[in-house]
């Protein structure tokens, strides 16, 4: 199933296809004065972070429990990442990398499961989730693909997704670029074209489950109290590359700093104070928490709030027929002109049964 789809005919007459709310980068972000009205915290000198004995076992890192304030550190955050608010979490072991396409292989080869891009599209289950009155797309379009990103050749407007990013009927998780294209080189990449529901599979096959949005925040702040990225408060754009992103001008100048013009291995750059690599960029993932832009105003009003599993249903005033999951860390795609979300505090709502370039997913399993 595919939600919001966008079929349009351009000057061109070839017809395109798309999603409306990718999964990924908005560019939303608060002003000052929304930031001052919803309670944000100063950004704070960079420290070390507290001496932590990385424990692993099986490529899972050992998380500590522990308790910390979960929400927006900086002027960039967002609306919907206030009010910070306390919340405790147990302990837990996480992936320390996103899920490859070697694993994710590996899942496909032992239960012959088709993941969500590579089926055709649905629509009288599509239907469902867009407005009322919205036309039925051709048979022509309606097929498996996913969403591909496209660089401009010059600067556009950043809030017409449309302009960068194109349906690709044939793109999936072993042709990433669409028909053409595989997976040699990137065995040791996130694998991406993910939907809620393949991540959800792979993680029951494998023993595991998705994060919590807590628990992903609290794991990705590796230690750090109201930092703003991984390794603390240091911009993202200063000194080595910490991070796989967009360096330039987004999207269509792209100067790649870091080495990668897309994805990169799932271990690259230094990991977090948990041992944890790349939760910052490279590609966002999938949590297990439905998306309410005033769950955290709920949740603020509780003072006892302990491993929270987020709201019961799903509802996004600007797209209320179409359920969200809350997708974090950002990807190869982020920079500060437009998303930053590779701060650990960015929360990104998407569609459950969305796939694209550069969404993946890591998995977290209880301690017994």
């Amino acid at each position: 199933m595919r939600t919001r789809l966008l079929w349009t005919v351009p000057t061109s007459g070839a017809l395109m296809i798309g999603m409306c709310l990718l999964a990924g980068c908005s560019g939303e972000t608060a002003t000052s004065s929304s930031v001052a009205a919803t309670g944000s915290v100063e950004q704070v000198a960079q420290v070390e972070a507290p001496s932590w004995d990385v424990i692993e076992e099986d490529g899972m890192v050992l998380i500590p429990a522990g308790n910390f304030q979960m929400g927006g550190d900086n002027a960039q955050a967002a609306r919907d990442e206030f009010p910070k608010h306390g919340v405790s979490v147990d302990s837990f072991w996480m992936d320390q990398h996103e899920v490859t396409n070697q694993e994710f292989m590996a899942f496909t080869q032992a239960t012959g499961y088709i993941t969500v891009a590579e089926r055709p599209v649905n629509w009288e289950e599509l239907k469902q989730m867009v407005p009322p009155g919205t036309p039925r797309p051709p048979d022509s379009v309606l097929q498996p693909g996913s969403l591909t990103f496209q660089q401009t050749e010059t600067p556009v407007p950043l809030n017409n997704e449309q302009l960068w990013w194109r349906w690709t009927i044939g793109a999936n998780w072993r042709h990433p670029l669409g028909p053409g294209s595989d997976l040699e080189g990137l065995m040791d990449h996130p694998v991406v074209h993910m939907a809620w529901e393949d991540a959800a599979a792979y993680a029951d096959w494998a023993g595991k489950r998705l994060p919590t949005e807590a628990e992903w925040e609290w794991a990705a702040r590796g230690g750090l109290e109201n930092m703003v990225y991984p390794w603390g408060n240091e911009d993202v754009n200063i000194g080595e590359p910490k991070a796989n992103f967009w360096q330039g001008q987004f999207p269509y100048e792209n100067l790649e700093t870091d080495g990668f013009a897309r994805t990169a291995p799932a271990n690259s750059f230094e990991p977090n104070g948990y041992g944890l690599y790349n939760m910052a960029g490279n590609a966002w993932e999938w949590t297990a928490d439905f998306y309410r832009p005033d769950y955290y105003a709920k949740a603020a009003g509780n003072p006892n709030l302990s491993n929270p599993t987020g709201p019961e249903s799903s509802f996004d005033p600007n797209e209320p027929y179409t359920p969200k999951r809350v997708t974090r860390g950002g990807s190869f795609l982020c920079n500060d002109d437009y998303c930053s979300g590779y701060r650990v505090a960015r929360r990104m709502r998407t569609s459950p049964d969305s796939g694209a370039e550069h969404l993946g997913f890591r998995c977290v399993k209880s301690v017994k």
